[in-house]
């Protein structure tokens, strides 16, 4: 028999009853009824349950075992009486009563449980990672990720990509965050930079001739903590593809990511054709570039039933600001002073004065619009806009003025808001959708300058004519994203291979053509010797994996994260360099001045 095991922990059936196996693993829990000792033995694949009586000549050493040591036992299969069969595990039809048990590794008292899934400090969980990742949740989080790319890299294959992997040491790039910098011990005051991403590699990718590429690709950018993104690094399905236009792109991915999520969706429904939705569209519907699609309500531009009305807060916009609007955001079922001012609260701790409101009721048999906005605007406006957003007695209608670039996000918060409070959320499927037709250039109003909306190296619609011909702020872009239940998983495009469509898209955005050549010397050499049309995308890993497993972040599907201040605890980096290593590098600290203390 083998040293440690002949079965794992997982492996055992009704028809192994009557062998004598060995397994290996650690103590999940122990039980004590009445004298009689009950170990659950857990591994990698499962759980056994093991019963010590005081018959065995093991007990005595059973009765020592803690939570988490590490055991070698020997035993009898035995089949569980029918009323204590556990349908909860594979398992559970059967026992191992212990003959012979190892102590193969003892464990400390823990700093934090494994056994089941309480809430526990982060900072603990991340110092004691490797005891967290024993939990039944997070490790079979790691284990769907680990199949999930899998599952990626069988797809690409399979729609005629092939693995290319691009270096980790390379130049800094304008991927729009900061660079990893690392020195250079050979070339003394140089330094490589850790990609943001493989976008100028995979590009010259094509201009050499292969003709489909993808990777599992590290990327990492020096971002100050955000909810919605590890810092440090993170991983992405990433891709290009020749001769292609978007539809193309479209076409080749839409099956591959669709695959992934009927495959990890355990039954639920996942869009079987996904939308297109312009970013305008999008801005103005739903407030966001990134929309929740399984929330029901839609905002719609109801200015004009504000123009020249008695509420004159909106009107004086309107009348006033050549931009301002007024945006109706629909709460079915949200029909009741109470639910209204619990929004109006909700706004005004956004830092927002507050959010007017209308709400409708049944009188005499007819649907009548409440509220202050009603009763200044009058009964047939109040009519005109409940008959435009389709809405009925028992609902309610929220309104946001101004400028829609300054309170479209506001609004789109709203939106969720009230899908949230008011459960109209389907919150068991997959809603998928591409966000398309972005700007190509967007206004620095900081530098008061043109700068580039999104992706510099992306294609303008209408290429080198519109960026000589029209309004900068006027171009849309050959950019996508892809979003699924409000988040962004995918950001792609048509990349610009010209070179002097390039220059020109640069000098716009206030880059003379020798910075671009500079800058991007390797990519715009390229394209002086053939490049041909492309394009493609990448697809965050860590978000596809959370929204598969209903993660509430992203640190619960990563194997060893950083903390929110972009610390490892577990291996304590950031950390000092040795006075050795700096001089090896040619590097030498200027610590920052600490700020004088208040007299």
């Amino acid at each position: 028999m083998h040293r440690y095991r002949s079965h794992t922990c997982g492996a055992l059936r009704k028809s192994d009853a009557g062998s004598t196996v060995r397994l290996a693993g650690w103590v999940h829990r122990v039980r004590d009824h009445g004298g009689v000792l009950f170990i659950d033995l857990r591994d990698h694949y499962g759980i056994t349950q093991i019963v010590a009586d005081p018959d065995s000549p093991c007990f005595a050493k059973a009765e020592t075992v803690r939570s988490e040591w590490v055991l070698r036992i020997d035993g009898e299969v035995k089949e569980r009486a029918a009323d204590l069969v556990n349908d909860d595990l594979p398992t559970g039809g059967i026992e191992l009563y212990a003959r012979d048990l190892e102590v193969l590794s003892k464990a400390e008292e823990l700093p934090l449980p494994v056994f089941g899934e309480p809430d526990y400090p982060e900072d603990i969980r991340l110092k004691y990672r490797f005891l967290d990742l024993r939990r039944d949740t997070l490790h079979a989080n790691i284990m769907t990720r680990t199949k999930v790319i899998a599952s990626m890299r069988r797809r690409m294959e399979e729609a005629g990509f092939a693995e290319f992997s691009t270096p980790i040491l390379t130049a800094s790039s304008p991927e729009g965050a900061r660079d990893f910098l690392v020195p250079s011990r050979i070339h003394p005051g140089e330094f490589y930079a850790l990609p943001q991403a493989p976008q100028i590699y995979k590009q010259l990718l094509m201009v050499s001739g292969f003709d489909r590429y993808f990777q599992i690709a590290p990327c990492f950018r020096d971002e100050d903590p955000r909810a919605d993104r590890l810092p440090g690094e993170f991983y992405q399905l990433d891709l290009e593809m020749s001769f292609v236009e978007q539809d193309d792109v479209f076409a080749a991915m839409e099956p591959v990511i669709r695959g992934v999520f009927e495959e990890f969706a355990d039954g639920k429904p996942v869009t079987p054709e996904f939308r297109r939705i312009p970013h305008d569209e999008a801005m103005l519907k739903y407030g966001t570039d990134k929309p929740d699609l399984r929330n029901p309500i839609t905002m719609e531009d109801v200015s004009e039933h504000f123009r020249g009305s008695g509420f004159k807060v909106f009107a004086n916009i309107l009348a006033n600001d050549a931009r301002g609007a007024v945006w109706a955001i629909p709460a079915p079922t949200g029909g009741s002073r109470a639910f209204c001012d619990r929004m109006n609260s909700w706004a005004q701790g956004q830092g927002q004065p507050g959010l007017g409101y209308i709400f409708w009721r049944e009188e005499d048999s007819q649907v009548v619009g409440a509220g202050p906005i009603a009763k200044n605007i009058g009964p047939e406006r109040t009519e005109a806009i409940r008959l435009q957003l389709g809405l009925k007695a028992g609902d309610a209608c929220f309104f946001a003025a101004g400028d829609p670039r300054k309170f479209a996000s506001f609004a789109g918060d709203a939106r969720t808001r009230a899908g949230e409070e008011l459960d109209l959320i389907d919150r068991d499927r997959f809603e998928l959708a591409w966000i398309v037709d972005f700007p190509f250039f967007e206004w620095d109003e900081d530098e008061k300058r043109v700068d580039f909306g999104h992706n510099p190296f992306t294609m303008p619609r209408g290429g080198l004519g519109a960026l000589e011909t029209e309004d900068p702020l006027s171009i849309k872009a050959w950019q996508y994203d892809l979003v699924c239940n409000g988040f962004e998983i995918a950001s792609g495009g048509i990349r610009n291979h010209l070179p002097e469509v390039m220059v020109k898209a640069f000098a716009i955005a206030g880059l003379d053509g020798k910075v671009v050549e500079e800058r991007f010397g390797g990519l715009y050499r390229a394209f002086h010797y053939g490049a041909p049309p492309h394009g493609g995308m990448a697809a965050g890993v860590d978000r596809i994996v959370m929204l598969l497993v209903g993660a509430r972040n992203l640190r619960e599907v990563t194997l060893f994260p950083m903390n929110q201040q972009a610390q490892d605890l577990l291996m304590g980096a950031p950390a000092e360099a040795s006075p050795a290593q700096l001089r090896e590098l040619n590097l030498r600290i200027n610590p920052q001045a600490k700020a004088p203390a208040d007299s």
